[in-house]
């Protein structure tokens, strides 16, 4: 903003611009429910378990070290650590020691968790068609999808695909 701008008027409780704020943070909320749900009862992993699974099959090598994907799925390092865990008790991923960096940690994709990863795709995939696309005019998909991105880029950067030093 300028000097010569005026600033917008300061938000308050019944503000009506809060009305886009409630009905993305709605919708966020109702969808990843249903993808949850639906992720659970046909291949038994939660949502944020999938996106731990994507995350590491779309890194190099199908490995990525800790701090970057508890970026990428939107996790604390204690939250990423114990989702970890699960995956690996389920024999999905394996933890390995960065060979560059022996004090960095690498979750690493097991074949049985990328056999469960592309199971899992389909129910996620039709689950994103039924829940999201299906309720939104194909018109609308560009601009939501530029402001999605300007929201999260305002908010933040997004996580750095880090190699262990490769």
């Amino acid at each position: 903003m300028t000097v010569t701008e005026t600033p917008a008027a300061p938000l308050v409780a019944g503000d009506p611009r809060l009305a886009p704020w409630r009905a993305f943070l709605e919708a966020h909320a109702r969808i990843s429910r249903r993808l949850d749900d639906e992720l659970r009862a046909e291949h038994d992993l939660s949502l944020p378990e999938y996106d731990a699974l994507l995350a590491i099959a779309e890194s190099p090598d199908r490995r990525i070290r800790m701090r970057p994907l508890s970026e990428q799925v939107i996790l604390s390092k204690s939250g990423i650590t114990r989702l970890i865990d699960r995956l690996v008790a389920d024999g999905l991923v394996e933890r390995g020691t960065c060979l560059a960096d022996a004090r960095g940690a690498e979750a690493i994709l097991t074949p049985a968790g990328l056999d469960r990863l592309r199971a899992a795709s389909r129910t996620h995939l039709r689950g994103i068609e039924a829940h999201f696309l299906f309720a939104v005019d194909p018109v609308d998909l560009a601009a939501i999808g530029r402001s999605m991105r300007a929201v999260s880029e305002h908010a933040g950067p997004g996580a750095v695909r880090e190699r262990c030093g490769r």
